[in-house]
């Protein structure tokens, strides 16, 4: 009998690999930090070892880095769990000698068996989308490999043990949301009056810790919408947190709208996405080359494909001949400032709904978030995080995409 391993903290997504594993005749084991899971490693001895990167007491990285230089486990498969935005982190599992990388957001557990079945030579290649390395361009947000949701009136289910599982464990998550919102508001607020850095790192680890669970669960249960929202949401607090100086006016704010518009997806409930949907499409205005590239990557790693012009009235002209899912507009620029290019592109029959966001300098943002927005939706202010406009950006792409009655404010 093969021998499976599960390192993981949190308690939810190791019970359900564990349980799935077990009925189809592994023999598992799990750990819950690093530094156990390394110990077991040397006891249990198993034929492949499931990895999650963020881990207490020793990270994933570190307990693979410590098993290939040990000669009886250098060749022993490890599949690793990440964040789909910790590029950083993913690359550092591949160097270390992880078997493959997985999005926790976007892999369910008959893809992971899949996966360990392959890695043991049980089967052929998996279904499961790896996370890519660094030389590998990123699908854009439309080709996503998501596992769409299953209504729980499906007749298909009556005869699928893994659509009767993945049902009752959305229904379980779903009857949980409200809990989970709730404590995430609360710990915004508490984040919002911390009046000193501890304070506010210790928030930041809270909410960090609550929106990666989401996540995880999220992603085993297949509910796509909320598992990219709240991965997303998860690197930028990650990055908050690790960076406190950089919590300001402007990333309360997107924090904010990503928990409000997660608090939509709850109520939405679990209509699959339109497969047929056209990719997103973003417009960036800026005349400065440097702010554009800066956008654009910052919604690459969104997935999100961008056109970027400096000319306001070329912008404007592209506008008029073409639909978009979100416009950047940077605020000052020469002949056409982004407050006049708003209100211009308001009156094309296209774009009066259209979501555009103004990029302006962070001394600049209180006043201008509590003005006249000349028709804007949101202002993000320079300098800013990538992931905190990643974040941005995907609250009004996917909102864009809900039927119109559960879009919200």
């Amino acid at each position: 009998m093969k021998k499976i391993l599960i390192i993981e903290d949190d308690q939810i997504v190791r019970n359900i690999y564990r349980n799935k594993l077990l009925v189809e005749g592994f023999q598992v084991d799990s750990a819950q930090d690093g530094l156990a899971g390394l110990e077991m490693i040397r006891t249990f001895r198993p034929d492949v070892v499931i990895l999650d990167l963020m881990l207490p007491r020793m990270t994933g990285v570190e307990v693979m880095n410590q098993i290939r230089s040990e000669p009886d486990f250098k060749d022993l498969p490890v599949i690793v769990f990440s964040n789909t935005y910790l590029t950083s982190r993913v690359q550092e599992a591949w160097k270390a000698g992880a078997t493959k990388c997985l999005s926790k957001a976007s892999c369910t557990p008959k893809q992971v068996l899949e996966v360990v079945r392959s890695a043991l030579g049980l089967s052929g290649a998996s279904t499961a989308p790896p996370l890519p390395r660094a030389d590998a361009a990123a699908p854009a947000l439309s080709q996503a490999a998501t596992v769409p949701a299953v209504p729980a009136s499906s007749n298909t289910q009556s005869n699928n043990p893994d659509a009767e599982f993945q049902a009752g464990l959305r229904k379980s998550i779903i009857e949980g949301l409200p809990d989970i919102l709730a404590h995430l508001r609360s710990l915004l607020q508490g984040l919002i009056k911390a009046d000193n850095e501890a304070t506010r790192i210790k928030q930041l680890a809270e909410m960090h810790r609550r929106i990666r669970a989401l996540t995880g669960n999220a992603g085993v249960a297949g509910v796509p919408q909320i598992a990219r929202m709240s991965d997303a949401l998860e690197a930028l607090l990650k990055e908050l947190h690790e960076k406190p100086k950089t919590v300001n006016a402007s990333t309360l704010r997107t924090v904010a709208s990503a928990i409000d518009f997660l608090g939509i997806l709850f109520e939405r409930g679990l209509r699959p996405e339109n497969p047929g949907a056209a990719p997103p499409a973003v417009l960036v205005v800026d005349d400065e080359a440097i702010s554009r590239r800066a956008v654009a990557y910052a919604l690459e790693k969104a997935k999100l494909k961008s056109v970027n012009v400096e000319d306001p009235a070329a912008a404007y002209d592209l506008l008029a001949e073409n639909r978009y899912d979100l416009i950047v507009l940077d605020v000052d620029m020469p002949v056409m400032n982004g407050f006049e290019l708003c209100t211009r592109l308001r009156q094309l029959p296209a774009h009066t709904k259209t979501p555009v966001v103004f990029v302006t300098g962070l001394t600049d943002f209180e006043s201008r978030t509590s003005s006249m927005m000349s028709g804007g939706n949101d202002f993000i202010a320079k300098p800013f995080l990538f992931m905190e406009l990643a974040v941005k950006a995907l609250v009004y792409v996917l909102r864009g995409r809900l039927p119109a009655a559960t879009q919200g404010g």
